[in-house]
């Protein structure tokens, strides 16, 4: 079996994200750094199989996003996308809830493919990286299945059955995360947490409960994050009760949460040192110094690639403010 070796020899950057709330912060934090500086770690829960075939949709952001081939108006998928195979598929009759274009269609051939010939997820992603010319280490927190499954009021879902074809509707009542105690994490994932060479962790503004909670479940991850000696820095996905993509504030409610960035820095207050938070949202500050947290005050808005650059040169320089533990 051919495998692709993941280089962590000049990282200094772990970037923890899911799709395209933390993409955008990742693509600046990438434009920011060298590339060989950044070890991003995309979200699997999402993963399923459709039509056959292995879908990342989380990985599939972060690499359309960072090789610059996403689609700018629908924040997903490639740009330029045509619709033969789905539309020609819906003409007869098969599933068509989960549209996956032609250019998209074509890496999840290709990754099944692989992965069906003894190829471990991490190298088949590093491989697609690699054609997309994405310098930066773009990995899966495992190669272990771990499915994010959604209870609701009447049933349970999958990730996509809620997301996508339910569109987020049902009431949700609890989060499971199948398979991440179980699942074994990246070797060179816990060699770089417990290294001197990394200078700090970065949460994106991703989806607490969907996003970034399928990732930091897996295995011992937020323990080896609480005891690193890299700062854990994260960036609130809300400005107020608005988040930047997604149902962040809907579950939150559901679950029995305030939606606010209080609520957010409690929620990682474990593995926190330092959170980065909206002006808006400045007044919630001492209260979260008080959970021995640091605050930086930005506007943390990334509405086009200026601001995501402006937004990740702050993350950075907050973060090397921050005393290892």
């Amino acid at each position: 079996m051919n495998t692709v070796g993941i280089d962590i020899t000049d990282c200094r950057y772990l970037v923890v994200s899911g799709g395209v709330g933390g993409a955008k912060l990742a693509l600046g934090m990438y434009l920011e750094l060298s590339g060989e500086e950044l070890l991003v770690v995309g979200n699997v829960g999402d993963d399923f199989r459709h039509w056959g075939l292995h879908i990342s949709p989380d990985l599939d952001t972060l690499m359309y996003t960072l090789a610059g081939v996403a689609d700018p108006d629908r924040g997903w998928g490639r740009a330029e996308e045509s619709w033969t195979v789905l539309e020609t598929l819906s003409d007869l009759g098969g599933i068509d809830w989960f549209r996956l274009g032609d250019r998209d269609l074509a890496i999840h051939l290709e990754r099944t493919v692989r992965i069906n010939d003894g190829e471990t997820l991490s190298t088949v992603t590093r491989r697609l990286c690699q054609a997309f010319g994405v310098t930066a280490t773009l990995v899966p927190p495992t190669n272990s299945a771990v499915r994010t499954m959604v209870e609701t009021t009447d049933r349970t879902l999958s990730f996509q059955e809620y997301f996508v074809r339910e569109r987020c509707e049902p009431t949700v009542t609890r989060l499971q995360y199948q398979g991440a105690s179980q699942a074994k994490l990246l070797p060179e994932i816990g060699e770089l947490l417990t290294g001197p060479e990394l200078t700090a962790v970065i949460l994106t503004p991703s989806n607490p409960y969907l996003s970034l909670d399928p990732i930091l479940e897996i295995a011992d991850l937020r323990q080896r994050l609480a005891t690193s000696p890299a700062p854990v820095v994260a960036v609130s996905p809300l400005i107020q009760s608005r988040a930047f993509k997604g149902p962040t504030a809907k579950i939150m409610m559901e679950l029995g949460f305030e939606v606010s960035t209080l609520t957010i820095a409690q929620h990682y207050s474990d593995v926190l040192d330092g959170i980065v938070i909206d002006s808006a949202d400045h007044e919630l500050s001492n209260a979260i110094e008080n959970l021995g947290i640091k605050v930086w005050i930005t506007d943390t808005d990334m509405a086009n690639e200026q601001e995501k650059r402006r937004l990740a040169a702050e993350v950075i320089s907050f973060s090397e403010t921050i005393a290892r533990k």
